[in-house]
């Protein structure tokens, strides 16, 4: 008995799916449309501070590597930890401006004893903005590196990016990396912020 109502059961529950006006169809196809052409715009932020480290003052080696290269201006055996504590200021000397502070951990990675891993918090006041951001990513001693910008406080809450680590100056105990800040602040983040 149940096999002959399944087909009417079955038209039933189908009938009011049939019913729903088109009209929503296209509503919803019309709003895609209006969110396609009216995209909006991110917010972003782009400057350049000077990282300085001074090695056994802002920058100490807690384990010495076991092999590969051994310890130089720009190399250091693998799997040597760093930690560090550096300033960041607005120009390429000391003396200028600090407009952050830059906080983390290098480990070398590489038999050359060039490249490591590094994790960073960079806690920065600068253009109106204050706050930290946190990057993770490889790091080459002697050439450009990018790290991408894995999360953020304060004013750079869910900001995204890249920092890019460009080796300045390299002789002696104080080593100098530019540090190229490529921030921005997805859609969303405007209803935190505020901004538009």
């Amino acid at each position: 008995m149940a096999n002959q109502y399944h087909p009417f059961l079955l038209l039933s529950l189908l009938l009011p799916l049939l019913s729903i006006p088109s009209s929503s169809s296209s509503t919803f196809s019309h709003e895609h449309h209006q969110d396609h052409h009216h995209h909006p715009v991110l917010k972003s932020l782009h400057f350049s501070l000077y990282q300085h480290e001074t090695i056994n003052q802002t920058g100490y080696i807690i384990v010495n590597g076991v092999a590969g290269a051994g310890f130089g201006q720009t190399t250091s055996p693998f799997g040597t930890i760093i930690v560090f504590n550096d300033k960041l200021t607005t120009s390429k000397s000391s003396n200028s401006s600090v407009a952050g502070i830059a906080e983390g951990t290098s480990i070398t990675s590489s038999i050359n004893g060039l490249q490591g891993v590094s994790f960073a918090k960079i806690t920065l006041k600068i253009k109106g903005h204050q706050g930290s951001i946190s990057i993770v990513g490889g790091t080459n001693n002697v050439k450009p590196a990018d790290h991408p910008v894995v999360g953020g406080t304060g004013d750079f809450l869910f900001v995204q990016g890249f920092v890019r680590s460009l080796p300045v100056e390299l002789q002696g105990l104080r080593v100098v990396y530019k540090i190229e800040f490529n921030l921005y602040w997805p859609p969303y983040a405007a209803a935190v912020h505020g901004f538009k």
